[in-house]
């Protein structure tokens, strides 16, 4: 069944379900009226887990699956799995596209392409394995292996590997060897009856979407390409925090947006008063900030000045 999206200010009966109005990656869960009442003026954080409650004004929400009552069925439906690349901007310029959308072309009925929630899923010859979530062990790495025949997957490489983009204002570098690394694949699973076209369609009643994000190409070669996924959380040589933190050297660009300062005082890089903009170069050190913005007022420093207080 279709699910009614949450109104605000409206009196609702028990058992009635709804879905997030303001949801942008699929949960998989909707939303049952365990309290009856009137909903509130803004939508409430709806919960992230099957069971979580909510209260809403005079109404109080449990969260439930939003294909749980066909799964458990007698006779329950076909699963569809459907995937989705995600180009960071520059390849999502070179191609003209921002996503990809597509399936193994096997899924039960279905040899052609697939339509959900107004997108079309091209049918590809593809195995996907490795997806499964454990509770014990390492993260999964899932991997997919993708036909090249017609050599597509080969030359769609090609053109991502010669994109360039910016590494500073000023310059360029290629993405030389990137092989689509760090492009986001999302998985999708739904039913055969929520498919657009069918009697029930509903793209909100799905699993929840797993995100992940191409690590490496494992292999090349005229017949398959194959791909290693990871979980945005599993990402090798990522560091949190993302930034190195030193004490007393700014790692904001001169009179960028975060370093903010747009004043017409002019210092050299030994914080020296200067006449002319052409001269003034910022020292990166707190004495700097503080010739800019002023002794004691706040300070938009790029840096961790007390991290040399720590032992």
């Amino acid at each position: 069944m279709a699910y009614s999206a949450w109104t605000a200010n409206t009196v609702v009966t028990l058992g009635t379900v709804v879905r997030s109005a303001s949801a942008i990656v699929p949960t998989g869960l909707v939303f049952e009226c365990t309290t009856a009442g009137t909903t509130g003026s803004s939508e409430p954080p709806f919960g992230t887990d099957v069971g979580s409650t909510v209260t809403d004004n005079t109404v109080v929400w449990t969260a439930i699956s939003s294909i749980f009552e066909d799964l458990n069925s007698f006779a329950p439906d076909k699963i569809i799995e459907l995937f989705e690349l995600e180009f960071v901007s520059e390849v999502a310029t070179a191609l003209g596209v921002t996503k990809y959308y597509f399936h193994n072309g096997l899924n039960e009925g279905f040899t052609g392409n697939i339509v959900f929630n107004s997108n079309t899923y091209t049918a590809i010859p593809i195995k996907s394995e490795g997806f499964e979530m454990t509770t014990q062990g390492t993260l999964p790495r899932p991997t997919l292996t993708v036909a090249n025949l017609d050599g597509a997957i080969t030359a769609l490489i090609k053109t991502v590997n010669n994109v360039q983009r910016a590494t500073n204002p000023s310059q360029t570098a290629l993405f030389n060897g990137n092989d689509l690394t760090g492009t986001t694949v999302r998985r999708i699973q739904t039913l055969r009856k929520y498919l657009d076209g069918q009697p029930d369609a509903d793209p909100n009643a799905r699993y929840a979407d797993q995100t992940f994000s191409i690590d490496r190409k494992v292999s090349e070669n005229r017949d398959i390409v194959q791909f290693e996924l990871v979980m945005p959380v599993d990402k090798q040589g990522e560091m949190l925090p993302k930034r190195q933190c030193v004490s007393n050297i700014c790692q904001w660009v001169y009179r960028s947006s975060e370093c903010s300062y747009t004043g017409t005082n002019y210092f050299n890089i030994n914080d020296q008063a200067v006449g002319s903009a052409a001269l003034d170069v910022c020292g990166k050190r707190l004495t700097s900030c503080k010739a800019r913005f002023g002794q004691f007022a706040p300070l938009p420093y790029g840096s961790f000045p007390s991290i040399g207080l720590i032992k």
